[in-house]
């Protein structure tokens, strides 16, 4: 009988070969990864200006509206005729030049008869109180009586009236009269006649005859928001208050003038308060009705530090700008922001004089970023005062 030996495999040993045939894939594996190249880090392109100091004016921007400092619009005070017109539309006139001329003759016979009434009253008055004079002494010697002398006496102080009421009607007929002659009140500009001669005119007809308006000097209108009212009257108490004006012709140039009016009120709807600055237009370039671009020198800021304004983010927390350091990393710093003037901002807080700040390529960058600078940084390049 044969019997088959069959022997048992050794498990230790299987343990151990499959342990090392793992450690050896565990040390390939990790042979592999060390001969992977590491992905560099990525650097972004920007554009820098460097933070300085320097006086920056501080500006009050608005939109303006040119307003004659004088306007009167001219009626006639009596109904009549116009029979000459004595200017053109539009000519300067001066105060005193006769403008309008109505047809006198009803007025200058009102006058007339006035002065025809009062002569006649007059000499009724002077023969009635010479006549009382005469009773006065005949009543001493009892040839009249009392009550004759008493109704002389009062048809005399009746006529005395008649007298002064006589006077009145002269002169309101003088004064019709010369109402008949239409001056300028004050020297100006005319504007459009709306009446011609030949036309009946009314006293007191709207529309008037025609409007002067007063060019020079005149006012420029506008408003303000109220923050500033306490600085603006602080201001104007120990200086006159500068203001410039721009038309928008092609041609427009800078008029300069002074804050002559602010108003008592703070319009409650707009958070506003209105101010006028008077101007003298000598070379007329300014007309009522105009608007007009309104800049006003508020003060100067000294040794502030500005930024190019591009630099500025506004963020959900407030402003901020990223601020380049030494390693060409950038940090995003919150700063407070001050007035702007022409393409800088001041910053109040938050930066220093010196300090880069990225001016272009912010959207991709974050706080530890690396970042490489196209060119030169350079400064701020606003206008110096």
């Amino acid at each position: 009988m044969n019997y088959a030996w069959h022997r048992r495999p050794d498990v230790r040993l299987m343990a151990i070969c499959l342990g090392l045939v793992m450690a050896c894939g565990l040390l390939l594996s990790a042979c592999r990864q060390q001969e992977k190249p590491q992905k560099p880090k990525s650097v972004f392109p920007v554009s820098a200006a460097i933070a300085v100091e320097r006086d920056v004016p501080v500006l009050l921007r608005a939109i303006g509206n040119v307003e004659a400092s004088s306007s009167v619009e001219l009626k006639s005070q009596v109904n009549g005729q116009l029979s000459t017109v004595h200017f053109t539309e539009g000519q300067e006139v001066a105060k005193g030049d006769l403008l309008f001329s109505l047809d006198p003759q009803h007025y200058q016979a009102a006058v007339m008869q006035a002065e025809a009434a009062l002569a006649r009253d007059l000499a009724q008055e002077g023969f009635a109180r010479d006549k009382a004079v005469r009773y006065a002494d005949l009543l001493q010697r009892g040839v009249v009586s009392q009550q004759e002398y008493d109704q002389l006496q009062t048809n005399a102080s009746a006529l005395a009236k008649q007298v002064m009421a006589d006077r009145a009607i002269l002169q309101a007929a003088q004064v019709d009269l010369a109402y008949c002659t239409i001056k300028a009140p004050m020297s100006g500009r005319t504007g459009n006649l709306a009446v011609h001669a030949g036309s009946v005119v009314k006293a007191n007809e709207a529309p008037g005859l025609v409007t002067i308006n007063q060019i020079s000097p005149l006012h420029v209108a506008f408003s303000l928001p109220e923050r500033y009212l306490q600085e603006i009257q602080t201001r104007i108490a120990s200086a006159p208050l500068t203001v410039s004006v721009r038309t928008t012709g092609n041609d427009s140039q800078n008029e300069t003038g002074t804050v002559s009016f602010l108003d008592n009120t703070v319009d409650t709807g707009t958070g506003t308060i209105k101010v006028k600055a008077l101007f003298d237009n000598k070379s007329k370039k300014l007309w009522p009705g105009q608007f007009v671009n309104v800049t006003l020198s508020l003060k100067t800021l000294a040794n502030a530090v500005v930024v190019p304004t591009e630099a500025v983010q506004i963020g959900q927390e407030g402003p901020y700008v990223f601020v380049i350091k030494a390693d060409s990393t950038v940090e995003s710093r919150p700063v407070a922001i001050g007035p702007a003037h022409e393409n800088e901002t001041v910053i109040v807080e938050g930066l220093q004089s010196g300090e880069q700040v990225v001016t272009e390529g912010q959207m991709r960058l974050r706080t530890g970023v690396q970042v490489a600078i196209a060119g030169e940084p350079q400064e701020s390049k606003g206008s110096r005062p």
